[in-house]
């Protein structure tokens, strides 16, 4: 570690702010790499267009399947709560 600081100590200070400029620079987009990644909004249109993709992939009549079951599921559970109040 000492020699970094020796060598940045023999560095023009035009260079040197040149550098910190960079670096502060590399950090904001960082930041806001971190930020957009992170961000609720994205994260849901990121999980929209994952979903969107499958379900374009799938097989229609698999698909179809599936619904089918949900709906029934669905029925079913509504007439089991409603007998039993």
């Amino acid at each position: 570690m000492a020699d970094t600081e020796s060598e940045v100590a023999n560095l023009p200070a035009d260079t040197l702010v040149t550098q910190i400029d960079r670096t502060r620079a590399e950090l904001a987009q960082t930041i806001d790499a971190i930020s957009d990644r992170l961000s609720p909004a994205n994260i849901a249109r990121r999980s929209t267009a994952r979903i969107r993709e499958r379900i374009s992939q799938m097989d229609p009549l698999l698909g179809a399947a599936a619904a089918t079951v949900v709906v029934a599921g669905m029925t079913a559970y509504f007439v089991w709560r409603r007998r039993r109040n």
